[in-house]
């Protein structure tokens, strides 16, 4: 193995300090430390592009047409990644957002 290459073995396998039963024993305890961490969360329904002309002549009452069909899934960022797209809901005259489905690393296509 030279510096400029990765032993793929070598993450297949626990740390030899590890055992295996102490991956399967990790519970939500176990991330305490980051509980506090502050993360930004956007739910984005839809974009537009404008000039600045047409911003200005926006006013109460204006509508803007977006990128997306009404029902379609909104996406939801998490420190301006995406991780998740889901649907706008209703809660106690609020409004929130329930995630229907989970992004995996680079797949924004599903």
């Amino acid at each position: 193995m030279t510096d400029e290459t990765l032993d793929l073995q070598a993450f297949e396998t626990p740390p030899t300090s590890m055992g295996q039963e102490d991956f399967e024993e990790k519970t939500a305890h176990d991330l305490a430390p980051v509980f506090d961490v502050p993360v930004q969360i956007s739910a984005v329904i839809g974009k537009t592009s404008l000039s600045v002309s047409q911003l200005l002549k926006l006013a109460n009452g204006s509508i803007l047409e977006l990128d997306r069909k009404v029902g379609e899934a909104i996406d939801i960022y998490v420190n301006n990644r995406l991780v998740a797209r889901g649907e706008v809901v209703v809660v106690d005259e609020r409004l929130g957002v329930t995630m229907t489905e989970i992004i995996k690393d680079g797949d924004t296509n599903a």
